[in-house]
């Protein structure tokens, strides 16, 4: 039996391939916990420990928390207006920067790819995008974008191929893309009208062209296409591709929600054929869309699991062989599809209490 490790942060895609912590908020802590994954012929059980509590000291309900490219420093935000940002190498907490720049809750945080310094952009209520930059082991607002008309609930940074460019998701129904051109200088598009009553998550697919793994000629270079993901409170899913001219336009239109659709996240991707896509939404259900064709026109759905209440966030390990999912339950859950191609839970953690059930319980997956 051979065990590998895989860890990672709960609430938003990974941009790395270092291993991270999830995490989970209890009061104004986050614990950070690790998966060992047991690669045993006929077993399917993960072993879930938590390596490290981080007292953060916020005033108000945490938000959000994800950790850098190099799994070294945190960052929080919450009701309170705040954004902190943590040193937590070896189990430790030392707090680097307070940020101050909010006049509303802070939804979601998203740290930018390490080649282009030490950024980190953050969302509120408050209508406002802030990008923070590291300067001289000082933290500054490097640029605010006010563009929205109501709160901005969700931003995902591009992969790092296409540059520095932020997607950023609002209640106004739009979407902004934000474009670094040099010199302090940001470019703006936006699609407006992208969500009927507004915009709740975005994720980015990944850099590399399904199935080029495979296909690609030796020493040729890939042929990029941006694309990105989007859920809203339309009920829908919808993934958006740059045309020529740089104008991005809708590309597809998935519908198997019930309700708003509360997050999205695009698995990673090495090149293989299949492109996935997870989904989770206010009716309780989890899916799982595929896409199996190099066009990239038909997805299709496969329930993961109806859970009792709201499913506010999923999000991929590194490999994308296991969805972690947060909800109303007050549990994070993760799930590894079996050889026969069924989604199994192999464990769950009670936020509340920290507590760690490391196998798969089969009531959950009878309910299916």
């Amino acid at each position: 039996m051979r065990e590998a490790v895989l860890t990672w942060c709960v609430l938003l895609e990974l941009l790395c391939s270092q291993p991270l912590p999830m995490s989970t908020f209890l009061e104004s802590q986050v614990r950070l916990y690790t998966c060992g994954a047991c690669a045993g012929k006929d077993e399917m059980g993960e072993m879930v420990s938590v390596i490290n509590t981080v007292d953060t000291s916020h005033e108000d309900m945490i938000h959000d928390a994800q950790m850098d490219y190099y799994g070294t420093r945190l960052a929080t935000c919450s009701s309170d207006r705040s954004v902190k940002i943590f040193d937590v190498r070896n189990g430790g907490q030392i707090l680097i920067a307070d940020l101050r720049g909010h006049e509303g809750p802070v939804w979601q945080v998203a740290w930018a790819h390490p080649m282009y310094g030490n950024i980190l952009a953050s969302c509120s209520y408050d209508r406002k995008v802030i990008i923070w930059k590291e300067e001289n082991g000082t933290w500054e607002k490097t640029h605010e974008h006010s563009g929205h008309d109501s709160s901005v609930n969700s931003v995902c940074w591009a992969p790092h191929d296409y540059g520095l460019i932020l997607a950023c998701g609002s209640s106004d129904g739009a979407i902004s893309l934000l474009t670094y051109t040099g010199e302090g200088q940001w470019e703006v598009k936006k699609i407006n009208n992208a969500h009927a009553i507004g915009c709740n998550a975005v994720s980015w697919a990944p850099a590399v062209v399904p199935g080029s793994l495979i296909d690609q000629p030796s020493g040729q270079k890939p042929n990029y296409i941006k694309k990105f993901a989007s859920g809203g409170c339309d009920n829908l899913i919808k993934l958006w591709k740059e045309e020529e001219d740089g104008q991005w336009k809708e590309e597809q239109k998935l519908e198997a929600h019930s309700d708003w659709v509360r997050d999205v996240a695009w698995a990673p991707s090495i090149g293989l054929p299949t492109s996935t896509i997870a989904s989770c939404s206010q009716d309780g259900r989890v899916f799982i869309w595929t896409c199996d064709d190099a066009s990239g026109n038909t997805w299709s759905p496969k329930l993961l699991h109806k859970f009792n209440d709201v499913v506010w966030h999923v999000s991929w390990s590194i490999t994308a062989n296991i969805l972690a999912v947060s909800g109303g339950d007050n549990k994070v859950t993760l799930w590894k599809e079996s050889v026969d191609g069924q989604w199994v839970c192999i464990s769950d953690v009670n936020k509340g209490q920290g507590s760690v059930s490391a196998s798969a319980t089969e009531g959950q997956q009878n309910e299916q």
